[in-house]
């Protein structure tokens, strides 16, 4: 499903260079569920960005569902982003002025998705979400573990192909963050890949495939043959 191919990322800080990636080759199948863990720094949100379409790399091919999108045009990455990829954050990144339910129907109104569809989907979410009474609360109404539910069903209402999640239970407490992470695991049993940044080594241990990062490289990668 996702084939980078000698990814490279560089940045211009004054007069020097930064590596940010050096020479990245990974290969992600449909359905995995793996975490990517390093020191700050190491590259990992580098990396996210650029599976995210949010960056591109300086040199390298990324390939996704058969299509190189590298080189794309940015109005092309930005369908591809809306229908294909899913967005976890640590910041949750709701708008406060919509409700819960609002913000989860949001992508679908932007791909100009039929209200009664809207509708149906956006219900059937949050009753899975366990959000059904929280519905029209705004975002300052909510806790942090519902904020993030709020969240999940935002990047997942599309039915996405993968979902990249950076440090997703960051800002919650112990027992809202495994409620999410229990969450993100079921989808991912549903068959969405599920791809994890983070600190925390026993949230990076639950995953299948673990991948970890030194200096804008991969060092350990469990999956890899």
């Amino acid at each position: 499903m996702i084939r980078l191919t000698d990814i490279n990322r560089v940045f211009q800080v004054g007069d020097q260079q930064v590596h940010a990636l050096r020479d990245i080759n990974l290969t992600i199948d449909n359905g995995e569920y793996l975490s990517i863990m390093g020191p700050s720094g190491s590259g990992k949100s580098s990396l996210l960005n650029i599976l995210g379409l949010l960056d591109n790399p300086s040199s390298g091919e990324y390939e996704l569902e058969g299509e190189v999108v590298t080189h794309l045009s940015d109005e092309q990455q930005a369908v591809i982003r809306s229908t294909q990829i899913g967005f976890v954050f640590q910041f949750f990144h709701l708008l406060p002025r919509l409700s819960a339910e609002e913000n989860i129907a949001l992508p679908m109104m932007l791909a100009g998705i039929a209200a009664a569809e809207r509708r149906k989907r956006t219900r059937k979410i949050l009753d899975t979400l366990g959000l059904t009474d929280r519905a029209k609360h705004k975002p300052e109404q909510l806790s942090g573990g519902q904020r993030q539910r709020v969240a999940i069903g935002r990047a997942t209402i599309m039915q996405p192909r993968v979902i990249l999640a950076d440090e997703p239970t960051g800002n919650l407490d112990r027992h809202s963050g495994h409620d999410v992470i229990n969450i993100l695991e079921n989808l991912n049993q549903q068959g969405m890949a599920l791809i994890i940044v983070t600190h925390d080594p026993e949230l990076g241990e639950r995953a299948h495939r673990k991948i970890r990062f030194v200096d804008g490289a991969i060092t350990v990668d469990t999956g890899s043959n």
